[in-house]
C-alpha cells in the first residue's frame, strides 16, 4: 500500500471518529476504564480525530513519554479515540504506574453502558430482560467507584466486558436510555450487583463464592432459567485434576475421582475431594472452575462430570431474565426476583471537596 493511500485511509478514519455523535448528557458521571497496561518501555499508538493525529506514548521511571516529554501524566479530552483498531467515546489518561503504562478511558457512565450492554447480553434477549441488565450494570459500575486508585473499572470479564462504539446497537441503547440513571441500592448505597449467564435453575448466595453473606444476595429457585448450558456433560482427566491442585497449592496424594462431600444451601459443591486432597467452601468452587467446568452445580460419575448451569451463579441469571420477561414479567420484577430486599433508586450526582462523587437516597424508589 503507498503512502498516499496510507494517508488517504486515515484521514477518513480520523473523520470518522471525529462527527460521530456523542450520547454524553451533562450530570452524568465520569468513569474512569483501565483498557490496557504496556510493559515499561514499550511504545503503544493512540489514533485522535482529524487534526490531532497518532500519539505514541510509554512509561517511564519517572511518567510517561509523550512526544519527547516526560510528564507525571497525560490527558486527551475526547470527544473519541482508537486503541487497537477500537474506537472508545469520551477522552483517555496516560499514566505509569508498579512499572507499566496505564491506558484508562475517561467516559461518561451512560456512554460506558452503551459499550457494555451488547458484550454482555445478547441484541435478541427482550427488552425487558435488557432493561434489567443495563440497571444491573450500572450499579455494578458505580459500586465500583474508588476515587483513592486510579480507575474504577477494568475493560474485561474480571470486572464487565467493555468494548467501545462499535459494538453498540439500537436495541441496547434503548434499554440504557429507558433505565437512565437507575440504580440498586440497599440501605441507600449501590449495591454489589453480580450477575451470571444461567443459575441451572438455583442461584447462589455470596457466601458460596465471595465468602461475604449479602441479605441480597440469596440462594433462590430459579424456574425461568434455560439456556444452552442448563444441563451438560463433561469428562475430566487426572492429569488436569493434578494440574488444577498444584495450581492452587496443593499436592495430589492418591488417584480417586471428584466426590462431593458436602453441598451449600443452593445445592452446589461446598467440600469436595479427589486425588487424595479434601478441599472446601469457595476454595472447591474456585477448583471446580480450575477443573474446566461450566458452574459448580455438579455431580460426579468416575471422572465424568454432569452439572447444570454456567457461572457463578450469583445475583442476577442471565437467561433467567429472558426466561422471565419472556414469560411476561417487566424489568423491576425481574430484579426484584434476583435481589430481594433492594431498592430501584435515582442516582445523585454531585461534588464532595472538589472529587465527583455519586450517592442514593436510602428512602427513594420501589422496595423488592
Amino acid at each position: 500500500m503507498t503512502h498516499g493511500l496510507k494517508g488517504a485511509l486515515l484521514a477518513c478514519l480520523l473523520l470518522l471518529v471525529w462527527i460521530l455523535p456523542s450520547r454524553g448528557q451533562e450530570g452524568d458521571l465520569l468513569l474512569r476504564v483501565l483498557l490496557k497496561e504496556v510493559p515499561e518501555g514499550q511504545e503503544v499508538s493512540l489514533l485522535l480525530p482529524e487534526g490531532q493525529g497518532t500519539v505514541r506514548a510509554r512509561g517511564e521511571a519517572q511518567g510517561v513519554w509523550v512526544e519527547g516529554k516526560v510528564q507525571p501524566f497525560w490527558e486527551f479530552p475526547g470527544p473519541y479515540f482508537r486503541l487497537d483498531g477500537r474506537t472508545y467515546r469520551g477522552g483517555v489518561r496516560l499514566l505509569s504506574q508498579g512499572g507499566k503504562l496505564l491506558l484508562v478511558n475517561l467516559v461518561l457512565l451512560e456512554d460506558y453502558l452503551l459499550g457494555v450492554l451488547p458484550a454482555e447480553m445478547p441484541e435478541g434477549f427482550p427488552q425487558e430482560a435488557l432493561k434489567a441488565q443495563a440497571v444491573v450494570a450500572r450499579t455494578f459500575a458505580v459500586n465500583r467507584l474508588n476515587p483513592r486508585a486510579p480507575y474504577d473499572l477494568c475493560a474485561s470479564e474480571v470486572c464487565q466486558v467493555y468494548l467501545g462504539f462499535a459494538v453498540e446497537t439500537a436495541r441496547h441503547t434503548e434499554a440504557v436510555r429507558g433505565t437512565r440513571g437507575k440504580v440498586l441500592s440497599y440501605q441507600g448505597r449501590a449495591i454489589s450487583a453480580l450477575y451470571h449467564a444461567d443459575s441451572g435453575g438455583m442461584t447462589a448466595g455470596s457466601e458460596e463464592v465471595f465468602q461475604k453473606a449479602l441479605p441480597y444476595l440469596r440462594p433462590r429457585p430459579d424456574p425461568y432459567a434455560r439456556g444452552p448450558k442448563s444441563q451438560w456433560q463433561v469428562s475430566v482427566s487426572p492429569e488436569r485434576a493434578a494440574a488444577a491442585l498444584r495450581a492452587m497449592g496443593h499436592t495430589p496424594q492418591g488417584s480417586d475421582s471428584p466426590v462431593v462431600l458436602e453441598r451449600s444451601a443452593s445445592g452446589r459443591v461446598w467440600r469436595l475431594r479427589l486425588l487424595g486432597v479434601e478441599i472446601q467452601g469457595p476454595e472447591a468452587q474456585r477448583l471446580v472452575r480450575n477443573l474446566g467446568l461450566l458452574s459448580a452445580l455438579v455431580e460426579f460419575k468416575g471422572w465424568r462430570a454432569e452439572g447444570r448451569g454456567a457461572g457463578h451463579g450469583v445475583g442476577l441469571s442471565q437467561w433467567g431474565a429472558k426466561g422471565m420477561a419472556e414469560a411476561g414479567y417487566g424489568y423491576r420484577e425481574v430484579l426484584g426476583h434476583y435481589f430481594p430486599g433492594t431498592f430501584l433508586s435515582d442516582l445523585l450526582l454531585g461534588r464532595i471537596s472538589g472529587v465527583e462523587t455519586a450517592w442514593i437516597p436510602s428512602r427513594w424508589g420501589l422496595g423488592f
